[in-house]
């Protein structure tokens, strides 16, 4: 599959992972159903509890990978210069940050034994166009 039409997957499969089901948590108590967190669902979580911590999560989670992605159509379609790409990939790596930050939190929350924590589709699916996104940006620099 040509690499434009891999990278312009990314713009349709981004946002499918930002809604799709991350992890699921709940107590380790019988009758407690376990919650779906998604990347919004928990940035909607963040924003009323760490304004700082939201913005930051939003930009990694959100605004890097989409930007990044946007960023490498234009120089596939020629429309934005290659030497733009050191600053894309820097998004890129931004962007892996966050799938480290849940994978931190999976194994704090795993670690502490008071909660259940299940990874869920989304999480391969967003780690999936994160690590897509930088194998992509790789092979548009050695063009």
């Amino acid at each position: 599959m040509p690499i434009r039409i891999c990278n312009l997957a990314l713009l349709v499969l981004y946002p499918i992972a930002w809604f799709a089901p991350l992890l699921r948590a709940g107590i380790d108590l019988p009758l407690f159903g376990l919650t779906e967190i998604s990347v919004i669902s928990g940035l909607q979580a963040l924003w009323q509890t760490d304004v700082a911590l939201a913005l930051l999560v939003t930009f990694l989670a959100v605004f890097a990978p989409y930007m990044k992605t946007i960023g490498i159509a234009l120089i596939h379609f020629g429309q934005m210069r290659r030497r733009v790409l050191p600053v894309l990939e820097i998004l890129g790596k931004l962007a892996m940050a966050d799938v480290f930050l849940i994978a931190l939190y999976i194994v704090v929350v795993k670690g502490i034994g008071l909660a259940h924590v299940e990874t869920a589709w989304g999480l391969y699916l967003f780690t999936g166009c994160v690590l897509a996104s930088i194998a992509i940006s790789h092979l548009t620099a050695k063009r």
